[in-house]
């Protein structure tokens, strides 16, 4: 996943400390551990004084691994912390606060400026990346906020990622693992997992997603062997009725199919279990794991868009659904629901609106899918320096063997053409990038 800033459309009160932060180090990424460290230490090392964590990385899958944790933790009553990036719509998604009564809620504007000004005062102006202050005023956050377990995501990588500086985890995970940031993690799977790996501590139990390439498995679990820290052992497989059931030393159970679509999203659910299973101190009993799994909620992951500006100009029984995935194992996964949707009783065409940073892999992504849908209209990631125009992004699905392409500027143009030119209800899938989601989000009423 990127790890850069990316705003919601319109003013918001926190875009001027937020703008502040981004001129602090000229470059959006530059992975180390030591200007996060000075800075936690001016602060009073935070991130010593966390509840119990897990800590979860890997190139597919966090977001998702995450939200299944929280909805069963809270669904047992626990008071969960939640780091996560990038946000969709507004920066605020990246931190969740546990609240006395239960549940919890994203940080408020006032509690995030005041934590994000204390920061930038610690820092007095040195060299940091944004990344790394808003971690920083995370922990800060987490620290001064009870809480019975804090759910963290890496950004980027995991050895050098600036979450990486709690160095005693409650659990530690790794979800599936592709090829993503080589420029920065390495140009062949080991070395990839190898750098994700990082966030293994030396005991600390180990969960690790199934890794459909064995080289990625094989450096995981020697890293794992080398730290002795426990890999926790489960599996998943198809049950009756499309769920599934989860096996472990302790654990053995029937599950219904998870709330977030996607046969993927059964191996983050179960990575997620696995995890429970793991951390000290803590019970989920099967009642809180289904009712979990039922209720998960995790925006622009292959989220159906009922209502709204956008969905609500498209024809009678038309569908429109939204996914900000954007590597090869994103665009295989997406394939695989859209083989799912073609066995319907009674099927709906798919038409593919996409869109995608040009650090990223477009033909890895759409190869997978060229077989599934009769037209694909490409559009622009407006505020993204990074971003494929319309008609490069075009030109990469002619490309991948798209033969009915074109470019248009918006997403709301996108979804116009497509309905002029089809007839019957069709169904529309938005894809390629997290910062399109975001916009096609925001422009369609908001993240959740």
């Amino acid at each position: 996943m990127q790890v850069q800033g990316h705003h919601g459309t319109g003013s918001d009160p926190i875009d001027p400390v937020l703008e502040r932060l981004h001129r602090l180090h000229p470059k959006v990424i530059d992975l180390s551990l030591g200007r996060i460290e000075r800075m936690l230490a001016a602060l009073g090392d935070p991130h010593r004084h966390l509840p119990p964590v897990i800590h979860v990385a890997g190139t597919n899958g966090k977001g998702s691994t995450l939200a299944f944790l929280r909805a069963m933790l809270e669904a047992a009553g626990y008071r969960v912390h939640v780091y996560t990036s990038p946000h969709l719509v507004r920066f605020h998604e990246r931190i969740r606060l546990a609240q006395p009564g239960g549940g919890s809620a994203l940080i408020d504007d006032q509690r995030l400026i005041a934590l994000l000004e204390e920061c930038e005062t610690a820092n007095a102006g040195q060299p940091i990346t944004f990344f790394e202050v808003t971690t920083a005023a995370a922990f800060l956050a987490f620290a001064r906020t009870p809480a019975d377990v804090v759910l963290l995501e890496t950004g980027l990588g995991g050895r050098l990622d600036a979450t990486n500086v709690v160095d005693r985890p409650a659990v530690t995970a790794i979800t599936r693992i592709s090829y993503d940031h080589m420029s920065y993690l390495g140009d062949s799977l080991t070395e990839i997992a190898g750098e994700k790996a990082g966030i293994f501590k030396p005991g600390v139990p180990v969960v690790l997603a199934p890794q459909p390439m064995r080289d990625a498995e094989v450096a995981l679990r020697e890293r794992a062997r080398v730290l002795a820290a426990p890999i926790r052992e489960w599996r998943v497989t198809p049950a009756a009725g499309g769920g599934f059931r989860f096996q472990s030393a302790d654990r053995d159970m029937l599950l219904p199919a998870p709330g977030l679509l996607g046969a993927h999203q059964v191996f983050n659910a179960g990575t997620a279990i696995a995890c429970l299973g793991a951390l000290p101190g803590l019970t989920v009993d099967d009642r809180a794991i289904g009712q979990g799994l039922a209720g998960v909620v995790w925006p622009g992951r292959l989220q159906r868009l009922t209502r709204g500006p956008l969905s609500d100009g498209l024809p009678l029984g038309w569908e429109l659904w939204l996914d900000g995935g954007h590597n090869d194992s994103a665009g295989e996964a997406l394939a695989v629901q859209a083989a799912r949707w073609a066995e319907e009783a009674e099927p709906k065409p798919l038409l593919l609106v996409f869109g995608m940073l040009g650090t990223k892999e477009p033909l890895a992504f759409l190869a997978p899918l060229v077989h599934h849908a009769a037209r694909l209209r490409a559009v622009p990631i407006p505020g993204e320096a990074a971003a494929l125009t319309a008609a490069e992004a075009a030109a990469m699905a002619h490309t991948a063997g798209f033969r009915d392409v074109d470019s248009v500027d918006s997403p709301k143009a996108a979804l116009a053409a497509l309905t002029t030119a089809a007839s019957g209800p069709h169904r529309v899938l938005i894809c390629g990038s997290l910062y399109l989601a975001g916009q096609v989000l925001a422009e369609n009423g908001g993240a959740e």
